[in-house]
């Protein structure tokens, strides 16, 4: 079935921070914390600031569509005939006197008061993680929750589009840590329920738990609500509830890549008619079974912030419709934790965390066999949350002390402030997959993104052409024509080296890091590290010194064995350019990542013939850069620089790459080693006095 891009495309009942962490008077929090709070309100102000420079049309659409001149709520007939409202009748009541407000105040007031409700967000959130925390964590919580929420997608999309959907979030997190009347919490998860009514699973959790007094008081709410809506706008109220099922049906079309449910999930696999609908209700009502045992288990653990986010979850999964800027649930679950060791439990936040502020498009390569996870990776996190992540419990001795790790010990190093930083410490085991693929593929895509953004216009890129090609012939190395045209007359030469060009330059970075992560992991993360630095300060190259290479000189008379003839009447040279960075020539990362190989191969390779075809690669790609004209011969030394510079600051972060094993750490703490045995012993032991 063809995918559809959609327009919103995609506790401790005391709150204590006393604990066994109590004694950590949290020094040196005061600086992070300034910061932390400087970095709210940066984000809040360019939040508020993209929003509001958008052109009146393309900012605040869905309240533009609903309360605009033009709106639905200035019409005189259903809310749903035009297709443009979704939300629930009691939601059309409460925003229908907006009507009578300015557009331009309503829109400056409308954008600083969801920005308002994020912040009591984090703070709501920070308050209720689930004790014992330490002074620091209780410091510094409550700018990281507000910072996590505004850059997640879902308040960015909810913050563009105008919608409602930070506020019923903000309800029930009030309903469960804040207000402590009962009936009261009860009535703010009843309203929450209707604007979006699948929350009234919040009141199925407050029964649950115990608080069957607010449960009832939330049921009778949302009730209230509806009837009274159902009262002040019939027709409207039986197109939602009884012609549109509870509103399914509503907006954009359900299989939408914004509808982040199992409906939404389901249609995107191709499964239609009765067929969806009866998997769609058995998946549901084993997630809400399932979702909602997990939840109870935690509440009664005391991790209360952590059964509401697993329920959020579950409501996610099980909506007919879950746009991404009703998805802040599944950011929640960020507070539980999992792994006994220490080293692994970042494993589950960065994952929520990354999920949740990037793109499937940057998490997974753009590979076919792929694109059921990209497609839904926001539901698969919401129910790895729900019904499958192994929290752990308060009562679990490694709550509070995992399993430390054990870190390696570099040995002595020439400069004596060598490693600068002692955090930058490595372990001989090796790092998690899943974590070190995210990382990888996270990286590789900001740099991508970066190198695209850091465009130049083309005169200065051509500009920057000649002075290369004039230094070269100064130095008598501008041997690229020589060898372009050289290439070109050998038909098997000059496609050995587009295809060495296209191929290579991923595959053998690839897989040294593979070999590594799995036989030397010790130095898997010094070379990994080395490769990052070198790519990082390759795109400080790209954004100061834009360069046409020798293809994409007029002129000159190269020849693009790669990408064919370019037309250089066209501004663009075609469509080429609107998909990559074409004037990221300088430095070369072709012939950085293969001076990298080598380096490491010569470096790790137990045999002498492995190190010598090691050394192969970056003669076979500096051949190939200029052979197919693609770079200069002074970009390969600026690849070299970067790929120097990437192994020195390596060096000066984490130390030399040889470390301390654990047999020669144990020799050091025992100098005096076991007592000798044997006739050495016996020729140790001393001469009573008297005896010859």
């Amino acid at each position: 079935m063809e995918r559809w891009e959609g327009r919103r495309s995609v506790v401790n009942a005391d709150h204590s921070v006393r604990g066994d962490a109590a004694a950590d008077t949290g020094a040196g929090a005061g600086p992070a914390r300034v910061l932390l709070w400087l970095v709210v309100a940066v984000l809040a102000v360019r939040q508020v600031a993209v929003v509001l420079r958008q052109p009146p049309g393309e900012r605040l659409l869905d309240l533009e569509t609903w309360i605009g001149e033009n709106g639905v709520l200035h019409m005189t007939g259903s809310l749903y005939d035009s297709g443009r409202f979704t939300g629930t009748p009691f939601a059309g009541l409460v925003l229908k006197p907006l009507t009578a407000t300015a557009q331009q105040t309503l829109g400056v007031a409308w954008t600083f008061g969801s920005l308002l409700l994020v912040v009591a967000l984090g703070l709501v959130a920070a308050k209720a993680m689930p004790g014992p925390v330490s002074r620091r964590t209780a410091l510094l919580a409550a700018p990281v929750a507000i910072s996590l929420f505004m850059l997640s997608l879902p308040v960015r999309n909810a913050l563009h589009l105008g919608q409602t959907s930070i506020l019923p979030v903000l309800l029930v997190l009030l309903a469960w840590f804040v207000v402590r009347d009962h009936r009261a919490a009860g009535v703010l998860v009843g309203i929450a329920a209707a604007f979006q009514p699948v929350l009234v699973l919040f009141a199925a959790l407050l029964w649950l738990t115990g608080r069957r007094q607010a449960s009832v008081s939330a049921g009778a709410t949302f009730a209230l609500a509806t009837a009274v809506a159902w009262a002040a706008a019939p027709k409207d109220s039986w197109t939602y509830w009884v012609h549109h099922l509870a509103g399914a049906g509503l907006g954009e079309r359900p299989d939408s890549l914004a509808n982040q449910s199992l409906h939404g999930a389901l249609l995107r696999l191709g499964i239609e008619g009765p067929l969806e609908i009866a998997l769609f209700l058995v998946l549901s009502a084993a997630v809400v079974v399932l979702g909602l045992r997990r939840a109870v288990r935690y509440a009664e653990d005391g991790q209360l912030l952590l059964a509401v986010a697993v329920t959020g979850c579950v409501v996610v999964a099980v909506s007919p419709t879950a746009w991404q800027h009703q998805l802040l649930w599944v950011l929640l679950a960020v507070v539980g934790k999992v792994g006994k060791r220490a080293s692994d439990r970042l494993v589950w936040p960065s994952v929520v965390v990354l999920a949740v502020t990037l793109p499937g498009t940057m998490l997974l390569p753009n590979i076919e066999a792929l694109f059921p996870v990209r497609d839904n990776i926001l539901l698969l996190t919401a129910l790895g949350a729900a019904c499958l992540a192994p929290f752990l419990p308060r009562t679990s001795p490694y709550w509070q002390h995992p399993v430390p790790t054990d870190y390696a010990k570099p040995v002595a190093a020439r400069w004596r402030r060598v490693p600068l930083l002692p955090f930058w410490r490595r372990v001989f085991t090796r790092p998690n997959l899943l974590l070190e693929l995210l990382l990888i593929r996270v990286v590789y895509d900001a740099y991508a993104q970066v190198r695209l953004a850091a465009r130049a216009g083309r005169p200065l890129a051509e500009e920057h052409g000649r002075q290369i090609h004039a230094i070269e012939q100064w130095l008598h190395i501008d041997i690229e024509h020589w060898v372009n045209h050289a290439v070109v007359q050998i038909e098997w030469l000059r496609e050995f080296f587009d295809y060495y060009y296209s191929t290579f330059h991923f595959i053998v970075p690839l897989t040294i890091l593979g070999v590594l992560y799995v036989r030397r992991p010790a130095d898997y993360r010094w070379v990994r590290s080395s490769i990052g630095f070198a790519t990082l300060l390759a795109l400080v190259g790209f954004w100061l010194y834009p360069l046409a290479p020798p293809r994409l000189m007029p002129g000159l008379g190269f020849i693009d064995t790669v990408h064919g003839v370019q037309d250089f009447a066209k501004p663009d040279y075609g469509t080429l350019t609107t998909v990559t960075n074409q004037y990221a020539a300088m430095p070369s990362l072709h012939f950085g990542w293969s001076l990298w190989c080598g380096v490491v191969i010569v470096m790790l390779a137990p045999k002498l013939w492995m190190k010598a075809l090691g050394l192969l690669h970056p003669l076979f790609t500096i051949a190939a850069i200029v052979a197919t004209a693609n770079h200069w011969v002074l970009d390969a030394a600026g690849g070299a620089l970067v790929v120097g510079l990437g192994f020195g600051l390596t060096y000066v972060l984490s130390g030399p790459r040889k470390l301390v094993t654990e047999e020669e750490r144990e020799a050091a703490a025992d100098p005096v080693g076991p007592p000798p045995t044997g006739p050495a012993a016996e020729e140790s032991e001393p001469v009573p006095a008297g005896k010859p």
